[in-house]
Order: C-alpha cells, then structure tokens, then sequence
C-alpha cells in the first residue's frame, strides 16, 4: 500500500467556500487505489491533526501546458471531516498550504454513514450506489416520524422501492414476539401490492364497506350534489335540513346532533322525504296541513269537496316523509296548492340522489352492509386490527372503485386514521398528562400515483383528497400519523404537501419541470446530484433528507416479494400464436 500511496500525485490547489479544486499529475497512478474514480466517488484530503476531509468528485477537466504535458483538474465538493474514528458534517475548516489528496478508502467511507446514527436508531435499505459493500442507513424515526416522498418516471423502480421500505420495517423486531408494532396502510391504485404483501389485510371493491354516514357534509354533497348545482340553496338547504333531522330520529338519546356529526342515518330515508317534498301538496289557508292519501280520513262526495288534511308539525311531517314514498290529493279545491319545493326546484337533485344510491358499482358505500357496520368494525378493518386476522399492513385496492368517488374513498380512510391519531392521544393525554409519547400505535399512510389524490388542482372534484391529506400534512406528525408520498409526476402534487416532506427518494425522473421541482430540495451545495437523476439506472435513487447524514445516490435493496408491476413483454407475446378472446367473460367483468 506505501509503495501505491508513493505514487499518487495529487494535491489540494484551490480552495473555494463549497468546493476544492484538486490537481493529478498521473490520473492512471492515482487510479491505483483502493476506490475506482467517476463522478460521485469519495476522495480524502489529509490535515496536519489526525483529520481527514472526506469530499465528492462532482467533474473532471484536462489542462494542457504550452509543452503540451497534461495535468488532470478535479473538482469536489467537501462533504465533512472524520475526526477520532467519527464523520462530522461540513467541510469549511480546509487550510492552506495545499495537501495530499487520495482516494478515500472503502473503511473511510463506511465511517461516514455508519457511525452518524445510534445503533437502535438505524433503520437500513440501500447501500451506496458507487460501492454496495457500504450500507446506508437512515435514522429509523427520523425516516418514519417526518412524511416520506418516493419520486422516479415509470420503471424507475418506485413500486419495488416502496416494497423494500415496507417489507424491511414491519420485519424489524427488538424482541423475540411475531408481530412487531409496525402499521401500515396502503392506497394501491394499480392494484399492484398485493403480491408483495401476502398476509396483508386485503381490501378491494368486493369486501370494501365504508358508511356513508361517517362522511362529512362536503363529502356528501360532493357525490351527491352537481358541481355546477354544489351551490344552489335549496337542494343544499333540503338535504341538510333532512340529514340532521334523520340523525336526531336515529339518535334520540344524543342532545348534540348536527349535520357533521357522524353518527348513522338511513340515506333511503332521505330519498323518500326528498320524493314526497317535491311531490308535496297542502292547504294553503292551513299552511300546517297536508294534503296525503291517508286512511285517516277520506274525500267527501266523491271529489267534489276534499277535506282540510293531515295536520302536522315541522317535526311530525319530515318523520312521516321519511316512512315512505306517499300519494297526494291531486290540486283540485280552491284551497289546495302545491308545496314549498314541489315546483320544480328537487326534480333533478331527486332523480341523481335515487341513481347514485341504488348503483351496484356505490354498493359499497350506500348499500345494506354500509348500514349495518359499526363504527368500530370500519376502523378495525382499516387499521389491521380485525378479528380473525391482525396484520401490520393493511392494502385498500383502489382499481375497482368506480372514478367519480375515488377521491371521497380516498378522503373518508384519510379523515378517518388522522381522527384516530387525533382522539388517541386526546384520550392517553387524559389518563397521563405528563406522558411523553401519546401515541404509542403511529400509523404510515402510504399513496401510491399521489398525483391522483392531491393534484395541484383547484377542480371540485379532490377537494375532499386534498383537504384530508393537507390536513394530515400539515398536523399529522403530532398525532402519529404520516404520509408516504409515492408519484411519477412531483411536479403535479399540490404543493402545500409536498413541501411538509422531510425524506426524499428521487429516483430517475425524466421530465424536466420534475427534475426542477425535486432540485429545490437539495442544499445549494450539492445542486450538481440533481444532474445524474435522468441517468439513474432502475432501483438507484438520490436519497435526501434529515434521516440522512448527507445526500446520497444509494441502490435500493431488492424487495422479498415484489409488487406485480412489472412490464408486459409485448415482443415476446407479440411472437406468439394468436391467442383467443372472450369478450362475453370479460362484459361480465365490466358490467358488475
């Protein structure tokens, strides 16, 4: 090693604030060290005091002299100093006269990672892009308490990465038990994790059973409510109006019921008052009495002359509308006219209300099993924590749920585990108000194509998405809740989420506006990394963040089970004999 370290040639010739310039007479013997040299490789500059400046090539140029003889120029960016066997981030403290600059060992570059973090602390999943004998490893609370952005175009690797992360956290253990505390809830929208996750609880359009009475009153009016009609008073007004009082019916020994209030109400209930208000006929001279077929009284000569009505209170009519659809006396007296909202102005709201709820496709949210469920069994499910079957991962398959309310299924699980987190350590801070950790069961919400959800996009349509999400963005982390943000398009993530990430995963992004985008992440000295991402190769990725000593471009860890998205073969299958197809399986399929 003496007789190599002779030969090398290289010293410190330039010093600026965030970078050194390095000068090679020989760049063949300077190769001779441990460490092959590129872009991205880690060299030394030694001190007088036992210190060593560990920095990392960013370019290499060739200077030629008048007598033609070459002279190699490196630039590197310092990245910190290993002083006493440990890594100290920043590298401002270079003196001149020059010094001797060699390729950092493979010992020296372990150094920096592996001592950066307590050994309870490290949570680890790559290794380092340029030498995989170096491991990488993250602070496992800062990594998991601070909200996550896995970023990289199609093919980059995303999904594996995601699997990897998963995978390596739920297998952790710091006790001999089965099941460690991990709790993981997973937004698939391609259907893809499942394979990944076999002992997964599993939850697609066909077990899904979400309450449409948890959901708040945007929720509701945003499915059931015409954007263009979302502001029109009397449908809004009607069918607040009919929500409470069906919930006061449903839930008499509650003195604080409100249209928010998520308690249960019968929807079908709602859809019968809605019919018979705009069928609705009443005596004008007794504006309390209606004009219903009723056996309690009956026409007088046949129909000649009508009786007055049934006499009712505000109270007694919409619970006798909620019963059922009813038959009113034609307008034929002087005294009879049409009702308030019989003129028209719910016909339209009536005919969508009674399509949506009576789909097959929004069985699943306004069908007898949405009903039925209680508000401790829909969470249950959504938390892993079922009966039969408790699990850390739990994975909601999204690619069955019909477009128009993906973003409210999205929303109501959203609300749903942050109001956990919420009321959870309201209720621990009541039993132990000097207790430290209020949460002692934290929760990682992870969407995949989060664009989909949360796109920078003011349509009515996410308003709902993105309003939970910001919310848990924004306030999640003190409740034990955070997000796992995994997209192709960063760029198209509303902002205000994105920028409450701490970790990022950048894998290779081809588009330049998402190249930018991700750029503004990283410390100003380090800028030039942003430059490799189009050229990262599948599985390599920029991993940023306060969970890390300093960026770095690591290779992902192959996942145990990967997640099925791999491409379809075109060519291979292309080749092959022509194969048949039954249009009528797959009708069925599409028509359920």
């Amino acid at each position: 090693m003496s007789d190599v370290i002779e030969k090398i040639n290289a010293e410190v010739i330039s010093v600026y604030p965030n970078k050194v310039k390095i000068s090679v007479d020989n760049l063949e013997d300077f190769r001779l060290a441990d460490e092959s040299l590129k872009v991205g490789s880690y060299l030394r500059v030694s001190d007088n005091d036992n210190v060593v400046l560990i920095a990392i090539i960013e370019n290499f140029s060739i200077e030629v002299n008048d007598s033609g003889a070459k002279k190699y120029l490196i630039e590197a960016n310092p990245l910190g100093i290993i002083k006493n066997d440990r890594f100290i981030r920043g590298g401002d403290s270079l003196a001149i006269p020059p010094k001797k600059v060699e390729p950092a060992t493979e010992d020296e570059i372990k150094k920096i990672y592996e001592h950066s973090i307590l050994q309870t602390e490290k949570f680890s999943f790559a290794s380092l892009s340029s030498n995989l004998n170096v491991r990488i490893p993250v602070n496992g609370n800062k990594f998991f308490n601070k909200h996550i952005a896995v970023v990289g175009s199609t093919g980059s690797g995303k999904s594996h990465t995601v699997s990897t992360i998963i995978q390596k956290a739920v297998s952790e253990k710091s006790g001999g038990f089965s099941l460690n505390n991990s709790h993981v809830v997973i937004f698939d929208i391609h259907s893809e994790y499942e394979s990944a996750f076999p002992d997964a609880n599993f939850i697609d359009i066909n077990n899904l059973t979400l309450p449409y009475w948890l959901l708040n009153s945007e929720e509701l009016e945003e499915i059931l409510l015409d954007t263009g009609e979302r502001d029109n008073y009397n449908q809004s007004s009607v069918f607040r109006t009919l929500v409470t009082e069906n919930k006061k019916k449903y839930n008499a020994g509650n003195t604080k019921i409100f249209y928010d209030t998520p308690v249960f109400f019968d929807i079908n209930e709602i859809m019968n008052a809605l019919i018979n208000l705009k069928n609705e006929i009443k005596n004008y001279k007794a504006s309390d009495h209606y004009m219903i077929i009723d056996d309690s009284y009956t026409l007088v000569d046949g129909s000649t002359k009508i009786d007055s009505g049934i006499r009712l209170n505000e109270e007694q009519r919409l619970l006798k509308y909620f019963d059922g659809e009813l038959k009113f006396h034609p307008t034929k007296g002087q005294n009879i006219s049409k009702g308030d909202y019989a003129d028209g102005t719910l016909d339209k709201f009536s005919v969508r209300f009674q399509a949506k709820i009576i789909q097959n496709r929004l069985d699943f949210l306004f069908g007898d099993k949405s009903k039925k469920i209680t508000f401790e069994e829909t969470l249950q499910q959504l938390l892993g924590y079922t009966k039969d079957k408790e699990t850390n991962v739990t994975v909601i398959d999204l690619s069955g749920v019909p477009f128009e309310v993906l973003s409210i299924t999205v929303s109501l699980i959203s609300r749903m585990i942050f109001e956990y987190g919420y009321f959870y350590k309201r209720l621990r801070t009541k039993k132990n108000a000097t207790e430290k950790i209020n949460n002692d069961i934290p929760i990682l919400l992870v969407y995949e194509e989060a664009h989909k959800y949360v796109p920078n996009s003011d349509l009515a349509k996410f308003r709902s998405s993105k309003k939970s999400i910001e919310r848990i963005a924004k306030e999640g982390r003190k409740y034990g809740v955070t997000l796992l943000l995994a997209s192709q398009r960063p760029s198209e993530i509303s902002e205000t989420i994105f920028s409450q990430c701490n970790n990022f995963i950048a894998m290779r992004l081809t588009n330049p506006n998402d190249q930018s985008y991700v750029k503004k992440l990283l410390p100003d000295t380090l800028g030039t990394l942003i430059d490799k991402m189009p050229t990262l190769k599948a599985g390599e990725a920029l991993l940023i963040g306060e969970s890390i000593i300093l960026p770095s471009i690591v290779q992902i860890d192959p996942c145990r089970n990967p997640p099925s998205s791999n491409d379809i073969p075109y060519w291979e299958i292309w080749k092959e004999e022509w194969k048949l197809l039954s249009i009528d399986e797959i009708k069925m399929e599409w028509y359920k």
